[in-house]
């Protein structure tokens, strides 16, 4: 019996291992959420980055981050930082301060305007994720945690 990714592949041979089949299930589902969520962000013109970076800057409070920091909690790596930051400043979302006796060291902080944006944003993020996520019942969803913690424990 084909399996329902086979199915969405139009895959015809099944898969080499149960691994393989879980991976590729895995990264299918992450490709679908990105799709979606891409979607819901394009409206306000931001990338599912730049939101990750003001969410990041909105937890951070008034002292704000330093890059390195910045990049060390994003959900995915963006080996361009800093061109990504640029984006933010331009749309006056972000501020850059570079600390006067080293000047290799710049704070990131979140304005007002990337607040409001990212508040603005609050309200559809939970039902987009309801939507994406809301079937499922809290003990599914605290076992699929479990799962895809348990999976990057291995991982180095």
């Amino acid at each position: 019996m084909r399996s329902k990714l086979q199915t969405e592949l139009k895959q015809n041979k099944p898969f080499q291992t149960l691994e393989e089949e879980a991976l590729l299930n895995i990264i299918r589902t992450a490709e679908v959420f990105s799709w979606q969520t891409s979607s819901l962000f394009k409206e306000m013109d931001l990338t599912a980055t730049q939101y990750n970076v003001l969410r990041i800057l909105r937890g951070a409070g008034s002292d704000g981050l330093l890059c390195r920091e910045i990049s060390e909690r994003m959900l995915t790596k963006d080996p361009d930082i800093t061109r990504l930051l640029d984006r933010l400043e331009l749309r006056g979302f972000i501020l850059r301060n570079r600390d006067s006796r080293d000047r290799r060291i710049i704070t990131v902080k979140i304005t007002n305007e990337g607040l409001e944006t990212l508040n603005s944003l609050d309200k559809p993020v939970t039902e987009h994720n309801q939507k994406l996520l809301g079937h499922l019942s809290e003990e599914q969803l605290q076992q699929l945690i479990s799962l895809l913690e348990l999976v990057r424990t291995n991982i180095s």
